[in-house]
């Protein structure tokens, strides 16, 4: 069953909570949901059974998490920070696509970060276009042409992954709350890695599936180049999902170490 927790944005978040120990939240890309999501709530089940207190959202004005209004930036980083705090006021935050430039958002923005675990962040270098193609999917969002906002959102997918999109009538519905994936994503190309994401000290790790897009290495490279002590590597996966019990292995391991790291900054944590 469904738990809530009210952000300081006022937005009601729903979120499962999967087992006890050093936390975790998974910061879901473009489109998907709980509902929709069994990859993730597999993972999280399996991190349970790992020792980890894993968290997975529906993300603000998707699935149970209902908003009204412009779904901003920062009302995302809103529901992240409270889910932070219901999971004991610090937690690696696990990004899928989209979620990438969230996640690294959230901990440049100073939010409780133990780590990042970044899966497949679709990072352009600066100045590829990006605030241009955000300004269009908000442009389209803001008139109310969701199914426009969406196709503009999905422009340079493979047309069949569209399709599949598109086949699934929420997915249009909640096209307003795809702005904060386009606003983190624009930021991320605003300057070089080295000036937006240096100052993290966390331990940061960038994965890519086996098979993946041209983009997708790249990125992390560029992730890994900029964050002193990052790291990356190749893990099972493809199409841009990765293989749940590997992947839960991976985040276990980094999320102990990474809680054990933070405690030892922290004495008496």
């Amino acid at each position: 069953m469904s738990e809530f927790v009210v952000s300081t944005a006022g937005d009601r978040i729903a979120f499962d909570r999967h087992g006890t120990g050093p936390a975790l939240v998974f910061v879901a890309g473009a489109g998907p949901w709980r509902a929709i999501d069994a990859e993730t709530t597999s993972t999280a089940e399996l991190l349970a059974g790992l020792g980890v207190s894993a968290i997975v959202y529906d993300r603000v004005g998707r699935g149970e998490s209902a908003a009204e209004g412009t779904i901003t930036l920062d009302r995302e980083l809103a529901a992240i920070e409270a889910l932070i705090d219901v999971a004991g006021g610090s937690a690696v935050l696990c990004g899928h696509s989209s979620g990438c430039s969230i996640s690294l958002r959230a901990a440049v923005a100073g939010l409780a970060v133990d780590g990042l675990a970044l899966w497949e962040a679709p990072l352009a270098p600066p100045d590829s276009g990006g605030r241009e193609w955000a300004d269009e999917v908000n442009r389209l969002i803001d008139a109310g042409d969701d199914s426009g906002a969406l196709d503009a959102y999905m422009r340079d997918m493979p047309p069949e992954i569209l399709e599949i999109v598109r086949s699934i009538p929420a997915m249009i519905d909640q096209a307003p709350s795809l702005r904060p994936d386009g606003e983190s994503l624009a930021w991320a190309e605003s300057a070089p890695h080295s000036e937006l994401f240096g100052d993290i000290r966390v331990p940061v790790l960038a994965m890519v599936g086996e098979q993946t897009y041209d983009i997708m290495t790249p990125a992390a490279e560029s992730i890994v180049a900029a964050i002193p002590g990052a790291a990356w590597k190749t893990m099972p996966g493809s199409e841009h999902g990765w293989e749940p019990e590997s992947m839960a292995a991976e985040l276990a391991a980094f999320v102990h170490a990474a809680a054990g790291r933070a405690s030892a900054r922290t004495p008496g944590r």
